[in-house]
């Protein structure tokens, strides 16, 4: 079977780590998510907290961010920030997963670290704000902030994530060979519309 490397991009409460997991085990191939996020910390010696809260936000700007502190690593190279350490040591987890086959990744600029990976089909899913809302509101509850602005600082963050370690526009649909809206078609039709994608792919080579 041909390898394929699958990297889903999302907005946050599009049902975008819902469709990987789908899809994933539709092709029977490795689905890293939180796995990923495991890797990377055992590799930085980094809390897997701190990985996930920090591997896909906007660096910080503080001096602080510069010097160890709880759950980073007392190995760092010296002038590099965490942010920056925590970048590398990521991109080059990922370019192992998608080296060692067949797989799908989610998030962690996978889709611009696996840019020139001939094996790699980068999707980004996206949906009304509204859809986005009442999902976020449903999976993970009520909090003191709005829905729209939780999704506006959540994806505010990924945005700035992805300007600052790629130089481009997250979301942006040059970026992705697919881009899919979730609220108008459906998490299932979405998940359909990969695999299907998948299989004429692999039937065209």
């Amino acid at each position: 079977m041909a390898r394929t490397v699958i990297t889903i991009s999302r907005e946050f409460g599009s049902g975008g780590r819902s469709i990987a997991k789908a899809v994933a085990e539709a092709l029977n191939i490795p689905y890293y998510d939180k796995e990923l996020i495991k890797q990377v910390a055992e590799k930085t010696d980094l809390s897997p907290e701190y990985v996930e809260n920090t591997g896909e936000h906007a660096p910080g700007k503080s001096v602080f961010s510069f010097l160890p502190n709880l759950g980073m690593p007392q190995n760092f190279f010296k002038g590099i920030s965490t942010e920056d350490f925590l970048w590398s040591m990521q991109r080059n987890v990922i370019l192992d997963l998608a080296e060692k086959g067949s797989c799908v990744i989610v998030g962690r600029s996978a889709d611009y670290i696996l840019k020139d990976n001939p094996d790699a089909l980068h999707v980004f899913i996206h949906a009304a704000t509204a859809f986005k809302a009442d999902r976020i509101v449903r999976l993970y509850g009520e909090s003191k902030k709005k829905p729209e602005e939780r999704l506006a600082d959540k994806d505010g963050k990924r945005r700035a994530h992805y300007k600052h370690f790629t130089g481009r526009a997250w979301g942006q649909s040059q970026n992705y060979h697919l881009s899919l809206d979730s609220s108008k078609i459906g998490l299932e039709k979405c998940v359909s519309i990969i695999v299907d994608l998948v299989g004429m792919e692999r039937k065209n080579e």
